[in-house]
């Protein structure tokens, strides 16, 4: 295990490099000048190139490059739109993306699970149906809409939670909610899916004659068993919340990583966003690293060599 540990966290360094470039071309490539943004209308061609110059605009793409890496490197970093070093722009904003991702895993995993439990234990009932049509809802519904019907109901109407900001826990309730929505629909479908094969196994059907309670045989037997595709689906899930909270951000005004990462492509803040997305990919790979790690305890037939 810990050789396959160390050779996954080699792996991760070219992975973090292509993601680097990557990143590095397409903003280049995309129209618009930082230095002009920077300048203001009213700036002339003079203050244009000073700013150029300062931040190392005028040269070469692949000197730009480099000297991105040392800037990594060494803390030397500069943000363009807010002239101050990028890792203390970001690390604050990733931190509340991470608290708004744990909290909506929380929600998706709590619901998704029970929901997918009760579906492949009662199929074909009431339950089973609904718990269906309630996945199906969470996985086709806008986030941005979604958000804007709970902001309505809860903030507008009822006036129980707060409608945006961050702050103690009633500003995380709605966009926990929101966030985890979608993913709750996809969990329930996977373990239903999953739970509903494991319960036709003969192993199953063993416990069943051997006079077992179907208490038991659910949860000690079937569950840990149908739960390995459903914590792939989790930590995918999981990484998705971390790159993709844009729009839940924006509607809830929630100062995360996601929409810094917007802002900072309006701005041209070249800086901000190369870091960030290498940030969020390194994020992504860890949680699927965990994953593979998780499967060998939930069963333990996994050995990785």
């Amino acid at each position: 295990m810990i050789k396959f540990i160390i050779r996954r966290l080699i792996l991760l360094i070219p992975v973090l490099v292509g993601v680097s470039i990557i990143a590095f071309l397409m903003l280049h490539l995309a129209p618009g000048d930082p230095a002009e943004l920077l300048a203001g209308l009213e700036a002339s061609a003079e203050d244009v190139a000073a700013l150029r110059v300062r931040f190392g605009l005028d040269k070469p793409l692949f000197i730009q490059y480099f000297m991105f890496l040392k800037g990594l490197f060494d803390g030397s970093l500069i943000s363009l739109k807010y002239e101050m070093p990028a890792a203390s722009v970001i690390i604050p904003r990733i931190f509340n993306t991470l608290k708004l991702a744990c909290a909506s895993i929380v929600v998706a995993v709590a619901v998704g699970t029970v929901a997918g439990i009760l579906s492949a234990v009662r199929r074909h009932s009431i339950v089973d149906y609904l718990s269906t049509t309630m996945a199906l809802l969470g996985v086709s519904m806008p986030v941005f809409w979604w958000g804007l019907v709970l902001i309505m109901i809860f903030s507008v109407y009822l006036m129980w939670l707060p409608s945006g900001g961050m702050g103690g826990l009633r500003y995380l309730v709605l966009p926990a909610i929101v966030l985890g929505t979608s993913s709750a629909g996809v969990i329930a479908r996977m373990t239903r899916s999953s739970m509903m094969e494991i319960l036709r196994q003969d192993y199953i059907t063993t416990a069943k004659s051997k006079g077992l309670p179907s208490r038991i045989v659910i949860y000690r037997h079937a569950l840990r068993n149908a739960l390995i595709p459903t914590v792939t689906v989790v930590g995918l899930e999981f990484g998705y919340m971390l790159a993709g909270a844009v729009l839940t951000e924006t509607v809830f005004s929630w100062p995360g990583v996601g929409r810094l990462i917007v802002d900072s492509i309006m701005a041209r803040d070249y800086p901000v966003v190369q870091a960030s997305l290498l940030l969020v990919a390194g994020l992504f790979v860890l949680v699927n690293l965990g994953v593979d790690v998780l499967y060998a305890f939930l069963d333990p037939r996994i050995r990785y060599d």
